[in-house]
């Protein structure tokens, strides 16, 4: 399957021309404009180059920490699984962590629950 880089250029020119600021914070899940991206990195799916995202870290209201969630249900140790979000069974894909500018959030979906975050975090620094 080809990838759009021209049309996702169109968003990301929008997405960085709104200077929409949302109040986020760790342990949130949110949906974010992740794009089109190089090779094996995790890409936005659908139209609107969407993914779903659990907030890693906070840093300051311009960036924070994230790592995609994906339904793949694959058993290797970067795939955290995290229960059902939005109807589906999730994962988070530890290897695919990344700083994002918070320009990219759409819309929050729910908080992780302590534990689960725990667990994923604990998992993060054993990869590191």
């Amino acid at each position: 399957m080809d990838k759009d880089f021209d049309l996702w250029n169109v968003q990301k020119k929008h997405i960085d021309t709104s200077k929409v600021r949302r109040f986020y914070r760790t342990r949130e899940v949110w949906w974010l404009w992740l794009g089109v991206n190089i090779g094996h990195e995790q890409d936005g799916t659908s139209k609107n180059f969407q993914r779903p995202v659990l907030i890693l870290r906070a840093f300051s209201r311009f960036s924070c920490l994230i790592v995609p969630l994906t339904s793949s249900q694959k058993e290797n140790p970067y795939h955290i699984k995290i229960g059902i979000i939005e109807d589906k069974e999730a994962a988070v894909i530890i290897s695919q962590i990344r700083l994002i500018d918070t320009q990219r959030l759409v819309g929050k979906v729910c908080d992780l629950n302590s534990k689960t975050f725990e667990d994923v975090k604990k998992a993060v620094r054993a990869m590191l």
